[in-house]
């Protein structure tokens, strides 16, 4: 039977599957275009499987994929967080199987809908509602969806802003089920249940995003040559990671910052300086440092800075210390001599897990020690931009800056520059920089807003309003660079209602989950029926029995 003879390269097949999306990933030797026949492979292992098996399948392709995709885990807690290896593969792996469920279900999905449902359509309407769980339960972790794999690709993200990296992701997907379907139609043995109306509808929308994005590139490109345009100089510091918070340390950390900031200025007036996420590795609003700090930059032209810094602050009744992961907005007041002062602050919104803060923290067995290395860090909770000179800036804290509805909001409050602050010198010299730079370019793409990065190890550097990328740094350097970004105000699909798709797709999956559970109450085909439809390699006439 057909089953038993695919059976064996199942396996194969979708480790295959888990390569290929994996090649396509930034920081990784492959190309970007791997990633649209990447699922072929695994939507041919599980043509004739049983959810059961087809879950198993789509479990070991994640596996590939996931493993690959977050080995820089074991950097962070072995390298950075002194863990042994016997704790930090197995934490490797654990995360790794959490992410992979999500294929498995997928997979596991389009073999329960078949044979009602062909995967052309069904597959990217799926996959997207269930990249949508992914970023919520447990606080979500959207690590690099599949759409982000095209950041580079310049024509095809330009749709992003019609409906945010979750759009490009449904292109992608959809794309991989087109050429799986045209292979099972021509390849011997291989009709499937979809239609050649069907199949040309999403021939159609996949060009139809290529014609978008040729069209709205040259659009963006000269909304943004009249627009205000806004000198920015973001600073890489390059501060060793077991320096950064060694008091001994703090001084020359910030001449270092000063003198990077001074060179790369120019002299040049209505400047906004951009220090990296706990760029003053200190509680500024109590340290001598700070008051340094504003003094030395007001010596030049007109400036604002825009620094990440730790805050703690009495609140609440009865009065209780509260810890921020906070970006301080330092500006020249008129009338006020003496420096920069400060003009505004952001508090991180969006925490990492055991990383800032411990999820389920009075039910979770943790060891002491393990806890007191942990952060305890409070939720902001304004997306309100702040005000500098004629910009109004909407800040992305490290992890913030994977999460589009956060952007998304900032920009409807006003924000016409988006500022990422990050410190991914946990991530050491791996691909994980790229990754993280890549799903920032889609928040810029989506938003129709420039961007501007600062990174203590990299990658710093600028994303226009178009995703493309200037002046990005080395990994592990100091550095420092400017440009003037232009400064749009228009709206976006995407920020009105098109940041919708990923909630509707999940929402589809109701009706479709009830059509698939219908036709199987009244009666699907035997098996019989569908191999002699063309799924067997017996002709449709013939006489052979089977015995089911």
């Amino acid at each position: 039977m057909p089953e038993a003879r695919y059976g064996n390269a199942a396996p194969g097949l979708a480790i295959l599957a888990g390569g290929l999306l994996l090649m396509a990933t930034p920081g990784m030797p492959g190309s970007a275009w791997l990633a649209w026949p990447g699922l072929v492979p695994l939507l041919w292992a599980i043509r004739y499987a049983r959810p059961g098996k087809a879950f198993r399948l789509g479990l070991l392709c994640g596996l590939v994929f996931f493993t690959g995709l977050l080995y820089w885990i074991m950097i962070v807690l072995g390298r950075y967080g002194n863990l042994p290896l016997w704790i930090t593969l197995p934490a490797l792996l654990l995360l790794a199987a959490y992410m992979s469920l999500y294929t498995g279900i997928f997979a596991a999905g389009l073999a329960w809908a078949r044979p009602a449902m062909a995967p052309l359509w069904l597959a990217p309407v799926l996959w997207v509602a269930l990249d949508y769980l992914r970023g919520l339960i447990l606080t979500g972790f959207p690590w690099l969806d599949l759409g982000y794999s095209q950041f580079q690709n310049l024509v095809i993200i330009q749709s992003a802003d019609l409906a945010g990296h979750h759009g490009l992701t449904f292109i992608v997907v959809l794309a991989n089920g087109l050429i799986f379907a045209v292979l099972t139609r021509f390849l011997p043995h291989g009709r499937q249940s979809d239609s050649k109306y069907s199949q040309a509808a999403a021939a159609l929308l996949l060009l139809a995003a290529f014609v978008y994005g040729a069209l709205r590139l040259p659009q963006i490109d000269q909304a943004s040559a009249t627009a205000e345009h806004l000198s920015v100089t973001v600073v890489q510091g390059n501060v060793p990671q077991d320096e950064k918070w060694v008091p001994a340390f703090q001084e020359k950390t910030v001449r270092d910052y000063l003198a990077l900031s001074q060179q790369a200025m120019h002299g040049e007036p209505d400047h906004l300086l951009i220090w990296p996420e706990t760029a003053l590795p200190f509680y500024p609003m109590e340290h001598p440092l700070f008051r340094a700090v504003t003094r030395e930059l007001m010596t030049g032209p007109p400036t604002c800075l825009l620094t990440g810094a730790p805050h703690r602050e009495l609140a609440g009744s009865p009065p209780e210390l509260h810890y921020y992961n906070s970006a301080f907005l330092l500006a020249p007041t008129p009338g006020q001599p003496g420096g920069l002062h400060p003009a505004g602050r952001y508090d991180k919104q969006h925490l990492v897990p055991f990383g800032e803060y411990i999820p389920l923290r009075t039910i979770l067995p943790l060891p002491g020690p393990l806890v007191e290395t942990m952060g305890d860090f409070t939720l902001g909770d304004s997306v309100l931009p702040l005000s500098c000179q004629k910009a109004r800036l909407g800040v992305l804290i490290c992890f913030e800056s994977i999460f589009p509805d956060l952007a998304r909001r900032e920009v409807e409050a006003g924000a016409t520059l988006l500022v990422n602050i990050t410190n991914d010198a946990w991530f050491g010299r791996s691909s994980a920089p790229w990754q993280h730079l890549a799903m920032a370019v889609l928040r810029a793409v989506e938003n129709r807003r420039s961007l501007a990065r600062a990174a203590n190890t990299g990658i710093s550097g600028f994303v226009d309003p178009a995703g493309r990328t200037h002046g990005l740094s080395p990994l592990f350097v100091p550095y420092a660079a400017s440009d003037r970004l232009p400064l749009l105000t228009c709206p976006t699909v995407f920020g009105r209602f098109g940041h919708h798709l990923p909630l509707a797709c999940l929402l589809l999956l109701v009706p479709i989950g009830f059509f698939i559970g219908r036709i199987g109450r009244t009666g699907r085909m035997s098996p019989i029926k569908k191999h002699n439809q063309g799924d067997s390699p017996c002709p449709p006439n013939s006489n052979r029995k089977f015995k089911i």
